[in-house]
């Protein structure tokens, strides 16, 4: 049975509806092929499908079509191709079209003022709107939602609009919630809150946007204990429920505040609502969780989330990561791989920071495996992240080399590398590439960038650089110091013995910024044997910050390295009647992809006996060597031969005494620490690396450590 156009529109219309767009012209074309022709219900639908397909091809052959069949004074038809033409990015055609038109509707105008707002030119559609008031047509919300809801207007353009969409009376009444809403979205982009806030009270009906597009505002200001009061409000009204958009704003506001409590209140609410296990509320959910420092409920939800996505598997994973559990992330990729689902981008981003975290290379390296093989060559934040990770696992010539081959190279990438030559101590190949990446025009360095170059300059005690380039970084780029800039600023005075002018820069900064400065500043004067000053930095972080543990560390650091045992003592007594705990200091180093962690005196490995027979042999020859130890550096009240035992069995030397029974001579050695090395076993690992003919690379709490033929990489500068 041959079909009728009216059969073919039908046809037409539920592909179009369904957002089938290509089969629209497809029967589109196989109706021409029959001999039949469209009419004024089918080119509007062809036309839509047009613009969803971004065709401009098919468009101008539908337009030949209407313009054959003699359309060009169908006011719908007309409005239907100016708004395809707009919807493919061609706004001469959509004017011609405009201008051609011997009638033209509201709709018509609209349409032309819509368009010119999708192409952001804001003053024409405003001659427009203009031009519309003179003939004196109606204008309604549509007209202004243009406006508002496709072109990024300024904060005076808004506020024109919203003058006179309030003398025209279009925010009072439910047909013009929309507007309402947009005019609210509006103030909130700039961080007017208070001004939305304003419309919403006096919006005679209210939905359930409105309520979301405040709850959000109020959220994205910091405003989160706001954002739960208006939830609350809201709530007391009945014949509002609470929707998909509000819990995902309360959600960020939880995680951006951090308060478990609230997360858990308004976890137990979306679980009431039946909102539970939906995507991306679970995903949502366990990032908010992380956030506020509960990895157990995070970890819940992700075990009991009945689908489980690649972005569900990368926010555990990265929860873990964040939180400081990098050996548990690697289990969860691990478990990860043997499923049917495929890491992207961001999920091995995040792994390699775990890798990072650990120093686990020989993990890093498998990632590196998985990551070439299966195409992730291009993706620039996975190659940056391989670079960041090569670094801090300490082989930074493979660093180079992945850095070497990107070949579109971003900030991102030219940071992660200058960040990796400064940690290895590497100044001048990181002042070299920070020149090289000047010479784009299209780069320009940032915060982060400068951070990495302070490091660099204050790693190798390059004091003139250091200032220059603290005073380029705002007189040139406009960056105001953060209080990372100020702490390697502080830290390579301090180093240099510049203790005048360390003391200038901290007295200029803001105050709220100063108490994290003193650490390096008194870690200098304990460097510097400078009592008087160590002093008066103690007193300022005791006072700024009487809960870090770190700060009586290093006060009871400087009061031993002048030998007052007792100030010292009394320093230790004080943090512990505080309740304040010292983290143990650790090393470890990975041998075959297994990783094996020592403490100071450890004996609890397997291998402890032999571990200690080669620690007695280092020894021997560490004194046939002429190492003689540094006991000054030991923290307790001891016998010099009690000292020198402690010495002995720090947790490096046993990580190194381990490594070297467990690998091949002449292969390199990779310490990883959670604490500064001491001097006596900087000075020890001189020697082993001489002695043994081993590449030692340290990573201690601050830099690399790179120990070759009984020299270090640091020159003793750290």
């Amino acid at each position: 049975m041959k079909r009728t156009v009216y059969l073919w529109n039908l046809m037409i219309r539920d592909s179009t509806n369904s957002g089938l767009f290509t089969r629209t012209l497809d029967l589109y074309s196989c109706m021409l092929r029959t001999g039949l022709h469209g009419n004024d219900f089918t080119f509007p639908l062809v036309l839509k499908a047009c613009s969803n397909t971004n065709s401009l091809r098919d468009a101008t052959k539908v337009h030949s079509h209407t313009f054959l069949l003699g359309f060009q004074a169908h006011v719908f038809v007309q409005t239907a191709l100016l708004d395809m033409y707009s919807k493919c990015h061609h706004l001469p055609s959509s004017r011609k079209v405009f201008d051609e038109m011997p009638v033209r509707t509201v709709v018509s105008w609209n349409s032309i003022i819509s368009a010119y707002c999708r192409s952001f030119l804001f003053h024409e559609a405003t001659l427009l709107l203009r031009e519309m008031r003179l003939l004196g047509l109606d204008l309604s919300s549509i007209t202004f939602l243009s406006f508002l809801s496709t072109h990024p207007i300024l904060l005076r353009q808004g506020l024109s609009i919203h003058c006179c969409v309030f003398k025209l009376g279009l925010l009072n009444t439910y047909d013009h919630i929309p507007l309402a809403n947009a005019v609210m979205s509006m103030y909130i982009r700039y961080g007017q809150v208070h001004e939305a806030r304003a419309i919403l009270d006096s919006m005679h009906e209210i939905s359930v946007v409105s309520w979301s597009t405040i709850i959000g505002g109020y959220v994205d200001t910091g405003n989160v204990d706001k954002a739960f009061s208006m939830f609350n409000i809201m709530r007391t009204i009945s014949t509002i429920n609470s929707d998909f958009v509000v819990f995902i704003n309360l959600i960020k506001g939880c995680a951006k505040q951090g308060s478990l409590m609230a997360a858990s209140l308004l976890h137990s609410l979306i679980f009431k609502c039946g909102c539970e296990n939906k995507d991306p509320l679970d995903n949502l959910l366990l990032g908010m969780y992380a956030k506020c420092g509960d990895l157990i409920s995070a970890r819940k939800v992700f075990d009991m989330a009945l689908v489980k996505t690649v972005f569900l598997w990368t926010s555990i994973i990265g929860g873990y990561t964040h939180m400081g559990y990098p050996a548990e992330a690697l289990l969860l990729f691990k478990k990860l791989l043997k499923t049917a689902i495929k890491p992207n981008g961001a999920t091995l981003a995040t792994i390699l920071s775990a890798c990072a975290d650990l120093g686990s290379l020989d993990m890093g390296k498998e990632i590196e495996e998985y990551i070439l093989s299966n195409g992730f060559q291009s993706d620039r934040q996975v190659q940056t992240s391989l670079i960041h990770m090569f670094s801090k696992c300490g082989s930074i010539d493979k660093a180079i080399s992945v850095f070497e081959r990107i070949s579109d190279k971003d900030l991102a990438a030219w940071s992660s590398m200058i960040n990796g030559y400064a940690i290895h101590g590497m100044a001048e190949e990181a002042l070299g590439l920070f020149h090289k990446m000047l010479e784009i025009k299209e780069i320009k360095p940032d915060a982060v960038v400068f951070t990495s170059i302070l490091l660099a300059c204050s790693h190798v005690g390059l004091v003139e650089d250091g200032l220059t380039f603290f005073k380029s970084m705002q007189k040139d780029f406009g960056i105001v110091p953060s209080v990372e800039h100020y702490m390697c600023l502080v830290d390579l005075l301090g180093r240099a013995g510049q203790f005048e002018l360390a003391l200038k820069t901290i007295r200029v900064m803001p105050v709220k910024l100063q108490a994290q400065v003193w650490a390096p500043f008194l870690s200098a004067c304990t460097k510097h044997c400078n009592l008087e000053l160590g002093e008066l930095a103690a007193r300022k972080l005791l006072y700024m910050n009487p809960g870090s543990h770190g700060n009586y560390v290093l006060m009871a650091n400087l009061y031993t390295s002048m030998g007052k045992w007792k100030e010292a003592a009394v320093t230790r007594s004080l943090m512990i009647d505080r309740g304040l705990v010292k983290a143990p200091g650790w090393s470890q180093v990975e041998i075959n992809g297994s990783v094996h962690v020592f403490i100071a005196g450890d004996r609890s490995h397997t291998q402890s006996i032999d571990i200690y027979k080669k620690l007695e042999e280092i020894n021997l020859k560490l004194a046939e060597a002429g190492y003689v130890p540094e006991t000054d550096t030991v923290i307790h009240d001891l016998e010099r031969e009690e000292k020198e035992e402690a010495l002995k069995v720090h947790s490096e030397r046993l990580a190194i005494a381990f490594g070297l029974i467990s690998t091949e001579a002449g292969s390199t050695l990779r310490i990883m620490k959670n604490h500064r090395t001491c001097v006596d076993c900087h000075s020890a690992l001189k020697f082993i690396s001489k002695i043994t003919g081993r590449h030692l690379i340290v990573r201690d709490g601050s830099r690399f450590h790179h120990f070759e033929s009984g020299t270090c990489t640091c020159k003793d500068f750290w």
